[in-house]
């Protein structure tokens, strides 16, 4: 059946497991609990929720108008659903630092194996467009510490996340998430670095494990996983990556479907029937039910 099979506190071992593992971690966004689970069954290591893909499935832009609860509401239908470590983005933790601590509580909650927190001002803009603003590293630094004040779970990993870089240079990026480590980050978010030096400059001067955003269409270079593994980060992050491609197909499909006035020619493209059944674990339910899947499905479905 579709449900985890796994405690929340064991699949924050095994994130902080992997994390130590020196090994990269990959790790992509999922859009909703069934993705989530096509995550899973392909082999990754743990899946993701971005805020921006919560606020685009609402119909928001990536602005900080979501709120915690939503959130965690949307984090706890995945979590039900995948044993892999779910991490998810907290964005400015959604007001001062006493809504940070609260934040964290309610993340611990949902399921998730850990959060990251930005030092963007609220409300927060996407971390690859211009006319970012950052409060001070001291505001974040008590952001940071109200949230590890909050957290039950010593387990529940609290990264930290910079934007400094576009703001104030690379060199006080470096000495924000030196500050955000010393005040209990247990890793660091560099977001919107430009090249391989970089990103190279951030591992030698910060000794946590440190994640790599690969969005697309952002400021980043899209690195390989291979060139990230060298560098030595932790996490390769693909944050919107399957939601861009699903609503690019979703715009596709649509366009064929006023075109064309039938579905006929998208059939090759679309997860069967059958295989849509599969991932659910349908068959599965008889076990509770019989008269829940007494049926066979024709050929081709």
């Amino acid at each position: 059946m579709l449900h985890t099979h796994t405690t929340p506190a064991s699949r924050r071992r095994r994130f902080r497991e992997q994390l130590a593992s020196g090994r990269l971690l990959s790790i992509p966004g999922a859009i909703n609990p069934y993705s989530a689970r096509l995550i899973q069954e392909t082999g990754f290591d743990a899946a993701y929720l971005s805020g921006a893909v919560l606020a685009a499935d609402l119909g928001l832009p990536d602005i900080g108008l979501t709120t915690s609860t939503e959130i965690a509401a949307r984090a706890q239908q995945i979590t039900r659903v995948t044993d892999l470590p779910v991490l998810i983005d907290a964005d400015t933790g959604f007001g001062e630092p006493m809504n940070a601590a609260r934040t964290v509580q309610i993340m611990e909650d949902a399921g998730l194996a850990g959060l990251h927190l930005e030092d963007q001002i609220n409300p927060k803009r996407c971390g690859h467009l211009d006319g970012k603003t950052v409060v001070s590293a001291g505001d974040m630094v008590r952001r940071l510490r109200a949230a590890v004040d909050a957290r039950r779970d010593p387990d529940f990993l609290l990264m930290a996340r910079t934007d400094a870089r576009s703001i104030e240079g690379l060199d006080a990026a470096i000495d924000r998430a030196k500050a955000y480590v010393d005040a209990g980050a247990d890793a660091i978010f560099p977001e919107a670095l430009a090249d391989e030096s970089e990103f190279e400059a951030f591992r030698k001067a910060i000794d946590v494990p440190l994640l790599a955003n690969m969005t697309e269409f952002g400021k980043s270079r899209l690195l390989d996983t291979a060139t990230l593994e060298n560098l030595g980060y932790n996490i390769a992050l693909y944050p919107v990556t399957f939601f861009r491609l699903a609503m690019g197909a979703v715009e596709d499909g649509l366009r064929t479907l006023a075109a064309e006035g039938t579905q006929e020619s998208l059939l090759p493209r679309m997860q069967t029937r059958s295989r849509l059944y599969e991932v659910l674990g349908y068959e599965d339910y008889s076990t509770f039910d019989s008269a829940v899947f007494d049926f066979t499905l024709p050929p081709g479905n």
